[in-house]
């Protein structure tokens, strides 16, 4: 579908409101247009996480192979195609974020069979990819903290951003008919983002961060019994 946009501002929002699909126009505070606005701004992380990836795309072609398990070193051909594949992972979800906002832009009235929806062929997808991913992966022996290089640390971001989006839905669907799967595919998309966080640092050679308490024990008091 061709797609032409001539003019930016239309200073019809100037006094707070905007207008859904179908025109009708509601404050830019609501609920569902909190909803695919954070969607938005989750949107615009990922983004970021795509340009410091981006920088890694070209890397280690011109290289022997290093290594034959998952497993890879700084520079390797496995390590260039871990940047060619978590690239290809994240412009699909973009993609798809897109058509999300549209969807919560779209009041139940004015809502059409043939419109582009999130659905449970997208979740089982991401299902997909979170599997695959984890078989590289050692368990969990604590929590993991934000950090573990420039792409993991966006990609956290990424998830705690889609944890908000998620409540927003949420918000949203307790007020007005949305259906099922929007919040089903961001609360897995979450799930995805962590797993890819922890996934690209190792592929990366990077250090996870491990959460250690942080906070003294206090002494308990001992209750006597009377």
């Amino acid at each position: 579908m061709a797609i032409r946009i001539t003019k930016v501002y239309t200073r019809t929002g100037d006094r707070g409101e905007t207008a859904l699909v179908g025109g009708k126009r509601v404050a830019k505070d609501s609920p569902r247009i909190e909803a695919y606005g954070t969607i938005d701004e989750l949107n615009s992380v990922i983004g970021l996480a795509r340009v410091f990836n981006e920088e890694r795309l070209g890397e280690g072609f011109d290289l022997p192979s290093t290594s034959s398990g998952p497993e890879c070193i700084e520079g390797s051909p496995a390590e260039g195609e871990a940047h060619r594949f978590l690239d290809e992972v994240l412009r699909k979800i973009q993609d798809e974020l897109f058509d999300l906002g549209s969807e919560l832009a779209t009041p139940a009235d004015f809502a059409y069979e043939e419109m582009y929806r999130v659905g449970e062929r997208e979740v089982k997808r991401l299902e997909e990819i979170i599997d695959e991913c984890q078989k590289e992966l050692a368990p969990l022996k604590s929590f993991v903290l934000p950090g573990g290089g420039k792409i993991a640390g966006y990609l956290h971001q990424c998830r705690t951003v889609c944890r908000r989006a998620e409540r927003e839905i949420l918000r949203l669907a307790r007020a007005e008919e949305i259906g099922a799967w929007p919040l089903k595919y961001v609360n897995r998309l979450s799930d995805l983002f962590f797993v890819l966080s922890r996934w690209v640092a190792k592929r990366m050679g990077q250090k996870e961060y491990l959460w250690q308490r942080g906070l003294e024990e206090k002494p308990r008091k001992k209750k006597f019994k009377g």
